[in-house]
């Protein structure tokens, strides 16, 4: 009987032998070394040297016993467990076994040049890792185990983690054998990221199931604090089709977390036998990335070609020796929540209320929840949770999975996207927020709150229960239509979250919201900090941190955030609007008063176009076309369409686009197409001048509206004359189009007017609209409508 393999031994068909866990690294080490990825050598004990173990000892009808008739959620689970674990303390190797994992060791040992090397032990069951159920976690993982007798006390502890509570209690909800399922130990050479760095990628968006971008989480030291949640890590966010070109830099997104401390090898084990131990983070730890642009992408390319081979979606834990700054793979199993999620529906949830933001930290699912909080310091406790309350605890283990699967929500003090809390409250359908700092000191036992994960990347702990809806969309059987319908996007997890709409693209990305939410400085004041208030020459500093100087952080930010809405619907085309903010918008910004006049009528003065030339804000605007261009051209975004807003002249577009050219945007360069806003009237009773400065043009009906009819949209007195139906505005929709087809120019229309009023979505398709972009909760509404308009009509459908 085979009692231990060496791990290039085995293959994808060895699970039965060696678990889930040892069998992937075996296969990535047959397959994958020669297209570079690095995986540590090592060995693994098989099932069959598990089943002796027990057969020797007589464990089998003991924890048969024990195990009849018990309620895995009820009060017996911890009793029983204990039981079982202390009856494997009791047992003791067969001496066959016990022999044959000395001398693999002592192998191990000579192959890397040491008598007594150091290694990773971790449990592998053989139905662990399965493509439709994550026993990730469920049992233990032993880290700087050094020498053959803590090897050997190290294995029976990981037998004995097979009836841990939270393994007894997750197989009997998987509805597993606990009888059927066997152990595989492996036995892996340690990478150094105690003195480097470790994470967790997924080969997709975790939260969205978008297909197309791998996330990466980091911290300093060994990973588990990274799976265990113990950390807030640091998230990079790569664009997988893109890889294959060396040429390119597909990074969406890099954010700096906490990293509040970091696992390392202890100097001196206690007592217990430990072998690691946490020390805090100092402040430049914590300030700085923890991986480069090359390792992002280096992992990213490793993260694609383990997805490639195994065909799936797949979740993958890393490490970087620091000693070498060499970069492994550790650990390689498929992910099981996004991948067997079901296409054909997208719930959506939606508040209907505001309220107080008490807490707020990175949002889980795609999901409101309202309930009490109930706040649990330790698992010890867990039996006092109350089923439908709001779970607020530091972090969470796979001991707090009994009671994760009864909260309403969870809200964490530390974590990230792919820690423990992350990863099981999808996969119970469980809104959470992690990496909050403060939840458990903030919330108070039983104040009721509102969870928000629909906002973005960022969830929300609102004071309150608020009002909310639930709508399933059904996305079988939509429509083809010739007119294609787009959508309106501002915030870039608004895109990734709608990424499943069958919309043809995006008609109008904001820069706005970028700009107010993430970048949050006057780009002046970034360019010139010397001139503002201390109070925001401080904010400023803080803001920009980790960056040479403003401009760099304004450039990255934009465009990475641009970057994200072009993934998401990448080959379709993404029209982005230049900056639109209006004089006392750009005043609300930090240090935005210094550059800003004090206008009478801001929606007719210095705003759109007129800006971008003027010796006052043309360097600021400089930082929006480097960003652009990076976007296109480091980052490989060709389907960027740059959109001028409110140019009131051809020759004020002339300027414009000169000014472009000039900062590396030239109309034609690269295929770059440039489009013009329609929403004064000089630009349809010019439009044959227009069509020969832009490709396009893209109708704002809430400002034509406005200036057509001479109506301020805010004024509360004039509402019901404000009308995108009215005869003189229509008129003018239709004088573009017929001029623009004229002279083979696009013309869509971005706004909400076709969603409130079918008729109006009947006359543009009439009148021939190449598209109709929208806010995306009206998109299947519309579709259906532009459908029959065109049935209709007898426009063509494909």
């Amino acid at each position: 009987m085979d009692h231990v393999r060496w791990l290039e031994t085995l293959s994808s068909q060895d699970t039965d032998a060696v678990g889930g866990k040892n069998s992937s690294l075996g296969e990535m080490i047959q397959n994958l070394d020669r297209a570079g990825v690095r995986v540590p050598g090592g060995f693994a004990t098989t099932s069959e040297a598990y089943r002796e173990f027990l057969a020797a000892n007589g464990l089998d009808d003991r924890i048969r016993e024990l195990l009849d008739g018990l309620d895995a959620n009820g009060d017996e689970l911890a009793r029983v467990g204990a039981a079982i674990r202390d009856e494997f303390a009791k047992a003791e190797f067969p001496e066959d076994t016990a022999e044959a994992i000395r001398q693999a060791y002592a192998e191990l040992s000579r192959r890397y040049d040491t008598d007594e090397v150091d290694v990773a032990v971790r449990s592998s069951a053989t139905a662990e890792d399965l493509p439709d159920a994550s026993f990730a976690g469920q049992q233990d993982t032993y880290l700087n185990i050094t020498g053959a007798d803590d090897l050997l006390r190290a294995c029976k502890d990981c037998y004995a983690s097979v009836f841990t509570d939270r393994a007894i209690s997750y197989r009997t909800e998987q509805g597993f054998d606990h009888l059927e399922l066997a152990l595989s130990v492996g036995v892996q050479k340690m990478v150094r990221s105690d003195s480097g760095s470790a994470g967790v990628m997924f080969t997709l968006d975790s939260d969205t199931g978008f297909p197309d971008t791998i996330v990466i989480n980091a911290a300093w030291g060994l990973g588990e604090n990274v799976v265990g949640g113990e950390v807030t890590p640091d998230q990079y966010t790569v664009y997988k089709p893109f890889l294959e070109n060396s040429a390119l830099v597909p990074i969406l997104e890099k954010t700096v977390g906490a990293k509040e401390k970091k696992l390392r090898y202890a100097a001196d084990p206690d007592a217990a036998g430990d072998t690691t131990e946490n020390a805090d983070t100092t402040a430049d730890e914590r300030a700085a990335l923890v991986l480069g642009d090359d390792e992002i992408l280096q992992l990213a390319r490793w993260g694609a070609t383990i997805e490639a081979h195994y065909d799936r979606p797949m979740d993958v834990e890393w490490a970087r020796d620091g000693r070498t700054g060499e970069l492994f793979v550790v650990q390689a199993r498929p992910e099981t929540v996004q991948s067997n999620a079901g296409a054909g529906t997208l719930q959506t949830y939606t508040l209907e209320q505001s309220g107080e933001v008490v807490v707020e930290g990175l949002a889980i699912g795609q999901a409101v929840a309202a309930g009490a909080v109930q706040r649990i310091a330790s698992a010890d406790d867990i039996e006092e949770f109350v089923e439908g309350r709001v779970l607020v605890t530091e972090m969470t283990d796979p001991d707090w999975v009994p009671i994760m699967r009864k909260a309403a929500a969870i809200v964490t003090d530390r974590g990230g996207r792919t820690s423990h809390a992350a990863i099981v409250s999808r996969e119970l359908g469980v809104p959470a927020i992690v990496g909050t700092q403060d939840a458990t000191s903030v919330l108070d036992d039983g104040r009721e709150v509102t969870i928000s994960c629909v906002e973005g990347d960022e969830g929300y702990v609102y004071d309150g229960i608020l009002e909310y809806s639930v709508e399933d969309l059904d996305l079988d059987g939509v429509p083809e239509t010739r007119t294609r319908v787009m959508m309106n996007i501002g915030n870039p997890a608004s895109a990734m979250q709608w990424w499943r709409l069958p919309a043809h693209g995006i008609g109008l990305a904001r820069v706005e919201y970028l700009v107010n939410n993430v970048i949050k400085a006057h780009p002046l004041a970034l360019l010139h900090p010397e001139q503002v208030p201390d109070d925001d020459r401080a904010q400023i500093e803080e803001l920009t941190a980790g960056y040479d100087d403003g401009a760099e952080y304004f450039v990255d930010h934009l465009a990475r955030g641009i970057g994200v809405i072009a993934a998401s619907q990448y080959p379709d085309p993404v029209v982005v609007r230049l900056s639109d903010f209006k004089t006392n918008e750009y005043a609300g910004l930090v240090g935005g008063t210094t550059f800003e006049p004090d206008e009478e009528n801001p929606m007719l003065g210095w705003r759109g176009a007129s800006r971008y030339y003027s010796e006052d804000y043309a360097e600021a605007f400089a930082l929006e076309c480097r960003a652009l261009s990076r976007v296109r051209t480091t980052m490989g975004f060709g389907n960027v369409v740059v959109m001028v807003p409110f140019c009131r002249t051809p020759e004020e577009a002339d300027r414009v686009l000169e000014v472009m050219a000039a900062n590396g945007l030239e109309r034609g360069r690269d295929e770059l197409q440039v489009y013009v806003m329609a929403e004064i009237p000089s630009n349809i009773l010019q439009a044959d001048e227009f069509c020969d400065r832009f490709d396009g043009f893209s109708i704002g009906s809430n400002d034509l509206t406005q200036l057509t009819l001479g109506i301020g949209r805010d004024d509360d007195r004039l509402t019901h004359l404000f009308d995108e139906r009215n005869p003189s505005v229509k008129k003018m929709i239709s004088m573009l189009i017929e001029a623009a087809h004229a002279r083979d120019r696009y013309v869509g229309i971005c706004g909400q007017g076709p969603s409130d009023h079918p008729e109006l979505a009947e006359f543009l398709v009439e009148q021939g609209i190449d598209s109709i972009s929208l806010n995306p909760d009206s998109v299947l509404t519309v579709i259906e409508r532009v459908a029959e308009a065109e049935k209709r009509t007898g426009g063509s459908s494909g």
